[in-house]
């Protein structure tokens, strides 16, 4: 199912999570076994569900990004552009729950058998800055990613004067 150098959110097997509770899983900590069920969820397997995230791409006209894996772990044909990354950001902040989500500090998923108290998810990004370093601008939503190959990278939104920037 899962590389060794996948993050986890910590979905153990056989639990029922909502969707919801699977986003954040795979926003906050970019967790790989909840990027697994939600692809499982929507599509039935990760291949069928990476057809729909270049299908995706190509409606938003990205010509330069291709997805090999719902991960983000490196594949020869997982790749992008910052140009491409800040199109999707913008799309997916025009989408209320993604925005919620993109936006969220800490989180704790519901209660099940598996995992009764429940999961507590922060955001690797919020986890390392407040959004408020930079005087008058305000860093309100983001997503990190990271693998050898790429080192580390941020898509992130940010407010400044009433209008809305994002940063690859």
């Amino acid at each position: 199912l899962m590389d060794a150098d996948a993050s986890r959110a910590g979905f153990k097997e056989g639990e029922q999570v909502t969707v919801k509770d699977m986003l954040y899983g795979l926003i906050l900590p970019s967790g790989a076994d909840a990027a697994d069920g939600i692809a499982e969820c929507i599509s039935g397997s990760e291949d069928e569900f990476v057809k729909l995230m270049n299908k995706k791409c190509e409606e938003l006209g990205l010509h330069d990004t291709h997805f090999a894996n719902t991960s983000g772990l490196h594949s020869e044909q997982n790749y992008s552009t910052a140009a491409d990354m800040a199109v999707i950001m913008r799309d997916a902040m025009q989408n209320e729950t993604c925005r919620e989500v993109l936006s969220t500090y800490k989180y704790t998923t519901a209660h099940t058998e598996q995992n009764p108290e429940g999961i507590e998810l922060e955001s690797t990004m919020f986890s390392r800055m407040y959004g408020t370093e930079v005087e008058g601008v305000s860093i309100f939503a983001g997503k990190t990613g990271y693998t050898v190959e790429a080192g580390n990278c941020l898509v992130s939104c940010a407010e400044k004067d009433g209008k809305e920037y994002i940063a690859v």
